[in-house]
């Protein structure tokens, strides 16, 4: 299958997918363009931004511990209704205790980033040299960069948990945001479906 025809069946899947969505693009453009706004706010102010995520992850916390334990005791009795409750409880206790001690969570939350991202890093390095797959030089890139960002946020530990979570939250809403954008204007640009034909 050549670019163009791969091209071809890409648009009319996108056609297929979005038909109905045609007409309210700019709805899909405003979300979009709202998670870049949020996405830049969130980058610039990082501190502010850890902490507002970790009192809301504690909020959700909350929530779901509270929702789980209701269900636990809706759903009656079955092998299932004692776990239920301890999970329902360990959600609650977690949730309030994220919530009255965000940086405490950020310090955490930072740890645990950084021990993902060097261990992810080291593991693409390694796959990426002993497979030698086609194009495994930009996973052993990557595998490269994500292994020095475990390796810094860990050698800046306690400091960066002040920016680390709010930063990388903005990055990823920065590009979500793109990607909505994108979407809505080729949703623009899919030609009116035809009109059905009348009997």
């Amino acid at each position: 299958m050549n670019a163009e025809t791969e091209k071809c069946v890409g648009c009319e899947r996108l056609s297929q997918e979005f038909q109905h969505l045609r007409s309210q693009w700019c709805w899909l453009l405003l979300f979009g363009v709202l998670l870049l706004i949020c996405g830049t706010v969130a980058i610039l102010y990082p501190i502010l931004s850890t902490f507002a995520t970790m009192v809301v992850l504690g909020i959700v916390l909350m929530v779901a511990g509270v929702a789980t334990m209701i269900n636990a005791f809706w759903a009656g009795k079955w092998s299932g209704t004692m776990l239920q409750l301890f999970i329902g409880t360990f959600y609650l206790v977690l949730g309030i205790v994220i919530k009255d001690l965000p940086f405490r969570a950020a310090l955490a939350m930072t740890f645990i980033i950084a021990a993902f991202f060097i261990v992810t890093g080291g593991f693409r390095i390694v796959a990426a040299l002993t497979v030698r797959f086609p194009f495994w030089g930009w996973s052993l890139l990557n595998g490269i960069v994500t292994f020095l960002m475990g390796v810094i946020i860990y050698r800046h530990f306690p400091e960066t948990a002040l920016w680390v979570v709010g930063l990388l939250i903005g990055i990823e809403m920065l590009f979500h945001g793109w990607t909505w954008i994108m979407v809505s204007l080729a949703v623009r640009r899919i030609p009116a479906a035809p009109a059905s034909p009348t009997v």
